[in-house]
């Protein structure tokens, strides 16, 4: 089984910056794509940004320019750098991670980390 755990949520004023981590552990032999998705309130899952583990990365078009998606690989970890903050981006955040175990790939989402932005 494989975990993953967020952290590095928190309440920011509008303008503010936070970074979120995602560490990833148990049974991996590689982890292919990692990603950060959010939920607001009465809102459907949204993608924020993904990275490949070639690091070639990918951003929802709300948050270019403002947020930066990296990795560690060597630490099964995914950091989200949140610059420039805006109420909108007030979410539920969660990470998500393609794991390839040795004989099949699945798809794993850790539980999530509140980031309020206040105006």
């Amino acid at each position: 089984q494989v975990q993953l755990v967020e952290s590095g949520g928190g309440l920011v004023q509008a303008g503010g910056s936070l970074r979120l981590s995602c560490a990833a552990s148990g049974s991996i032999f590689s982890i292919k794509v990692m990603g950060w998705y959010r939920q607001a309130p009465g809102k459907q899952r949204e993608l924020v940004a993904t990275i490949g583990d070639s690091g070639s990365t990918g951003y929802a078009d709300s948050v270019k320019g403002r947020f930066t998606i990296s990795r560690d690989n060597a630490k099964n970890t995914v950091y989200l750098q949140m610059n420039s903050l805006k109420p909108e981006d007030t979410a539920v955040y969660y990470c998500n991670a393609d794991v390839f175990a040795g004989r099949y790939t699945n798809t794993y989402w850790g539980q999530g980390t509140q980031v309020t932005v206040s105006s």
